[in-house]
C-alpha cells in the first residue's frame, strides 16, 4: 500500500489525482501531518508525501530503524514540478516509485542514488538476496576499481560493468563479488549474492510444528553449509498440501510450498525409499523425490527430525537446481522511440546478452547498459541468430532478442521458439506492430476483420500465397501486405492486387505507408485502380479497405458496423 499525506490545497489536489490513477493502491492520510506521516510510515510500504523535502526529512528521521525495511519515500513539491526519492531507493522501491509518480503528474523524477545516476546495476536490484559488505563493493564497481566475480555457475544476471570480471584481484582490499547458495567466510570487501538454487524436500506427520519442520531444514541447511537465502522452495507430496507445519516453515523462509501427485514422485529414482511414506501417501519417498521433482542433483539426503523424547515428525532433503537462462523475444515497434515500450526498455537493460540484426541493434544501442555483449548479424541471418540467442541461454545468460514491430510477427520469435526446449526461461514483449502504426497513420483502415499476408516467397510457396490471399478476397477482409515488394521480387504485388480487384470495386480505398511512425515516413491514399506497384517498396505496408472501407475526410475508414451508425445513416 502507498501512504498519501499532503498539507496544503494544492498539495491534496496532486494527492486526490494519483489517489484516482492507483485505485486500490493507495491510501490517503489525513489530519495533522506528523500524526499522518507517522501512521502511514508504519502501515505502508511507500509513502508519497506532498511537502518540501527538508520538512519531511525532519519528519521521518525518528522513525527510521532499517534501510532493508524501511518504506520508500517519495516527496512532491507544491507545484507538482518535481517528483524526489527521498529514501528506500532500491529496498524500498523509492526510484521505481518517483517514476511512476512523475509520469501520472507531469513531473521530473529526481534520482540520486549513485548506481542509478551513473547508469550501474546496484547489487540489491539485481532480483537476489545479498549479504556483506554490499557498499563496500558498490562502491568499487562505481569507482572503476576491479572487482573479482566468482560464481558457483552462470546466473542470468543484467550486465555488470567491465570492471566486474572473473579476473582475480590482489591485495587484503580487493572487492570480489561471489553468486554461491554456499556459506562462505567474507571479508570486509566481499559481497555474495545469493541465487535461488535450492529445494527442500519435506515430510511431515500430521500434527508436526512449524517449530519441528523449521528447525530441521535450518539445521540441514546449516550442517551441509547451504544458505537459507538460496532456498527457491518447499516441496512436498499433494496430500500435505495443507499440513500446518510445513506451510508455516514455507511461510517462515517467505518462500512458496510445491506439491507433487504422488504417482509422480514414486516414479523418481531416490537413494532411501520407505514402506512408511508408501502406505501413508502412496509413494515410497517424499522428501528425496519431491526436493528433486524438477530436477537436480540431490546435495543433502532425506534426515529426520530429532525431538526429544518422541518419535521424529519431520523428513527434509535438499536438492540443487542447476541455473535456467532467461530468454526474452522483445518487439522494438516500427522505430519511432516513443512508440518502443517501457516493458522492451526495462527487458533490454535486464539483458547481459543482446542478439538482433545490424540495423535494430543501432536503434536501440543507447539504452542497453554498460558491459551489454552485443551480437548483431546483418539480413538473412535469422536462423543464426536464433540459435545463438537459445545457445547464449542454455548456457545460462539473460539474452534480449530482438526484431521490429512485434517480434512474433513475421520476425524473430518463431524460429527462436522452434529452437528453444523447456530448458530455459522464454518472456515474449508485445511491440507495435507495422500495420497498426500505418493504419493509426492512415485512420481507421482496421475497424472491422482484417489479416495481414506477407508477399514474399522466400519462405511461403507463391501458390500458398495467392490461395490466402484469394480467400481473404472472398471474405471481403481489410489486408494488409507486409514485404510486398522488391528489387528482386516485382511481380508478387501486382498478382495479388489483381486477385482482390476480383471482388472488390476498383475505388476501393488503398493505404500505403513507407517508413511508419519513422522521421522519413510517408504515406498516401489512393485506390485499388489507381495504385502503381513501382512506388511500393520493402519498408512499405499497403492496407487494402474491404468493400465497406471509405475515404472521409482525406482519412481511410472501416465501419465497425454498430447499428446506431447504420440508423443515423438511413
Amino acid at each position: 500500500m502507498i501512504g498519501l499525506i499532503s498539507a496544503t490545497a494544492a498539495g491534496a489536489v496532486a494527492r486526490d489525482r494519483l489517489a484516482s490513477a492507483w485505485p486500490g493502491r493507495t491510501r490517503v492520510y489525513q489530519g495533522p501531518v506528523r500524526e499522518a506521516v507517522r501512521r502511514a510510515f508504519g502501515e505502508c510500504e511507500q509513502l508519497v508525501c506532498f511537502l518540501a523535502t527538508g520538512a519531511v526529512v525532519r519528519l521521518v528521521a525518528p522513525l527510521l530503524a532499517d534501510k532493508t525495511t524501511d518504506p520508500g519515500v517519495v516527496c512532491v513539491d507544491e507545484g507538482s514540478r518535481f517528483a524526489v526519492s527521498l529514501l528506500g531507493g532500491h529496498e524500498g522501491g523509492a526510484n521505481a516509485l518517483a517514476a511512476e509518480v512523475a509520469d501520472v503528474l507531469g513531473a521530473a523524477p529526481v534520482v540520486t542514488t549513485a548506481t542509478d545516476a551513473t547508469d550501474v546495476p546496484g547489487l540489491d536490484t539485481l532480483g537476489l538476496p545479498v549479504e556483506g559488505a554490499v557498499a563496500a563493493v558498490t562502491r568499487a564497481v562505481l569507482d572503476g576499481s576491479p572487482v573479482s566475480l566468482r560464481a558457483d555457475a552462470v546466473w542470468p544476471l543484467p550486465a555488470l560493468p567491465s570492471n566486474v570480471s572473473a579476473a582475480t584481484t590482489d591485495g587484503p582490499d580487493a572487492a570480489s563479488l561471489l553468486v554461491t547458495d554456499r556459506t562462505v567466510e567474507l571479508g570486509p570487501a566481499d559481497a555474495v549474492l545469493r541465487p535461488a538454487s535450492l529445494v527442500v524436500g519435506v515430510g511431515a506427520s500430521r500434527g508436526a510444528s512449524v517449530g519441528e519442520v523449521l528447525g530441521l531444514i535450518e539445521d540441514t541447511l546449516r550442517e551441509a553449509g547451504l544458505s537459507p537465502l538460496s532456498v527457491a522452495e518447499l516441496a512436498t507430496v499433494d496430500a500435505k498440501a495443507d499440513e500446518p507445519g510445513i506451510l508455516g516453515a514455507a511461510e517462515r523462509l517467505g518462500v512458496p510450498l510445491r506439491t507433487h501427485p504422488a504417482d509422480v514422485l514414486a516414479g523418481i529414482e531416490v537413494p532411501n525409499p520407505s514402506g512408511a511414506p508408501l502406505a501413508a501417501v502412496g509413494t515410497p519417498s517424499v522428501a528425496e523425490a519431491a526436493a528433486l521433482a524438477g530436477g537436480g542433483e540431490l546435495l543433502v539426503p532425506k534426515r529426520k527430525s530429532a525431538p526429544g523424547g518422541r518419535a521424529a515428525m519431520a523428513t527434509c532433503a535438499v536438492a540443487r537446481r542447476a541455473p535456467r537462462g532467461r530468454l526474452a523475444v522483445v518487439g522494438l515497434g516500427p522505430g519511432a522511440r516513443d512508440l518502443l515500450t517501457p516493458r522492451a526498455r526495462d527487458e533490454l537493460r535486464r539483458a547481459s546478452v543482446l542478439v538482433g540484426l545490424d540495423q535494430y541493434v543501432d536503434q536501440i544501442r543507447d539504452l542497453l547498459r554498460p558491459g551489454t555483449r552485443v551480437l548483431e548479424s546483418g539480413l538473412g541471418a535469422e536462423e543464426e541468430r536464433a540459435r545463438t540467442a537459445v545457445a547464449e541461454a542454455r548456457s545460462g545468460h539473460a539474452v534480449a532478442l530482438i526484431g521490429s514491430g512485434d517480434a512474433g510477427v513475421y520476425a524473430m520469435a518463431s524460429p527462436a521458439l522452434a529452437e528453444a526446449s523447456d530448458d530455459i526461461d522464454v518472456v515474449g514483449v508485445p511491440g507495435v506492430t507495422a500495420a497498426l502504426a500505418a493504419a493509426a497513420i492512415l485512420g481507421a483502415p482496421l475497424g472491422h476483420d482484417h489479416v495481414s499476408i506477407s508477399l514474399s516467397d522466400l519462405h511461403t510457396p507463391w501458390e500458398v500465397i495467392e490461395r490466402r490471399v484469394r480467400a481473404a478476397a472472398e471474405a471481403d477482409l481489410v489486408v494488409t501486405f507486409y514485404n510486398p515488394r522488391s528489387r528482386g521480387r516485382d511481380w508478387q504485388l501486382p498478382k495479388a492486387l489483381a486477385v482482390l480487384a476480383g471482388h472488390r470495386a476498383p475505388t476501393t480505398p488503398v493505404g500505403v505507408v513507407r517508413n511508419a511512425s519513422r522521421p522519413d515516413g510517408s504515406s498516401r491514399l489512393t485506390t485499388l485502380a489507381e495504385l502503381d506497384p513501382a512506388t511500393v517498396d520493402m519498408m512499405t505496408v499497403v492496407v487494402v479497405g474491404n468493400t465497406a472501407a471509405r475515404e472521409i475526410a482525406g482519412r481511410m475508414v472501416t465501419p465497425r458496423g454498430y447499428r446506431w451508425q447504420t440508423e443515423a445513416a438511413r
